[in-house]
């Protein structure tokens, strides 16, 4: 089979590699769609710890399937189903565990991430995986695609979920990535009204393009903007959909009292600490709070979201490829062109 192997920084290949075997715990799955991540991106840029020359790593982490083979020790699952997986594989055994917050075990293990991943024609699904749930049959008008962008979509809902929206605010999302897209869907979905901001006009475009509801702006005046838009109240919510020290800091002034800021993207160690004026969130009472990744239960909630037609997540995916073009795709995704970036098998 091909597979996009990971073998140090700048150094992907796509190589010829033998179909794995699973035993009687586990399943096969045949990969159906794969989509590119932002981590993805930064793993090519920057290597990973552990992997090198003689100890590569098959990426992606976003993904669904379907199954072709079932250990005989597998009760449930079946040949032919088809599935969205969560690639979070917690120990099972830790209090965040047992809590259901697998994402957030210490010695989590996650498809691309530290086991090989879904940029291949078929993925070795471990025991650990099937019996905790890590795999979610397709609901009805559930797209095997759309199922592959419930990962993204739900670490979004993980940090959506943590603002406590209400119908009639006002909330910016600043960064029209993947991410940012996701954000600005469910926060429209819970019934905000949504500002855009990103220093790409083009992705601002993008996104107002599929998501006609929303609003975006594209200049050196954010405050003066928001303070206008929301008839001088100031945001209730704010997502910082990006790793940038700066934006973090800009979002507390623009902030009306009792505001939610959800600082969604991580910022590298070498730009720490990040100045934030505490008297503002002091006085305006604000709510500052943090999202990684996503557990099993945001994914299938994000799967009821678009079974029901809450959201309409294959919007966002304006590339395609084929197995055998995702170098070119890797490249683009890291010249940030365009939104979201899959691969059909």
């Amino acid at each position: 089979m091909l597979s996009l192997k990971l073998f140090g920084a700048n150094d992907i290949r796509l190589i010829e590699t033998a179909i794995p075997k699973i035993n009687d715990d586990e399943l096969l799955l045949k990969t159906d769609v794969a989509a590119i991540c932002g981590t993805d991106i930064r793993m090519w840029k920057n290597g990973y710890k552990g992997v090198d020359n003689n100890n590569p790593l098959t990426l992606g982490h976003e993904f669904s399937g379907t199954i072709v083979e079932v250990g005989k020790n597998v009760s449930f699952y079946k040949e032919g189903m088809q599935v969205a997986v969560q690639p979070n594989i917690g120990c099972g055994i830790c209090d965040r565990c047992v809590a259901g917050n697998f994402h957030l075990c210490d010695d989590y293990r996650a498809f691309g991430i530290n086991i090989d991943g879904a940029f291949a024609e078929y993925i070795r699904i471990p025991a650990e995986a099937v019996q905790r749930g890590n795999l979610a049959v397709l609901p009805k008008g559930v797209s095997p695609e759309e199922a592959a962008l419930t990962e993204p979509v739900s670490c979004a809902y993980n940090g959506f979920s943590k603002c406590f929206v209400k119908p009639g605010e006002y909330a910016l999302v600043v960064g029209a990535g993947p991410i940012g897209y996701s954000h600005a869907m469910l926060l429209h979905m819970a019934g905000a009204s949504v500002l855009m901001n990103d220093l790409s006009r083009e992705r601002l475009e993008l996104c107002k393009k599929f998501m006609p509801f929303i609003e975006t702006y594209h200049g050196n005046d954010l405050e003066g903007f928001v303070k206008e838009w929301t008839n001088g109240k100031g945001l209730d919510i704010a997502i910082t959909a990006c790793p940038v020290p700066e934006v973090q800091a800009a979002m507390l002034p623009l902030m009306d009292y009792g505001g939610r800021v959800n600082f969604f993207g991580g910022i590298p160690a070498s730009l720490q600490p990040v100045a934030l004026d505490t008297n503002i969130v002091h006085y305006r009472e604000l709510y500052l709070t943090g999202s990684t990744r996503s557990s099993i239960a945001h994914s299938r909630k994000i799967l009821e979201f678009v079974s029901q037609g809450l959201i309409d997540i294959k919007s966002m995916v304006t590339d395609r490829y084929e197995i055998n073009d995702i170098i070119t795709a890797f490249e683009n995704a890291g010249q940030a062109k365009g939104i979201k970036h899959v691969i059909t098998f």
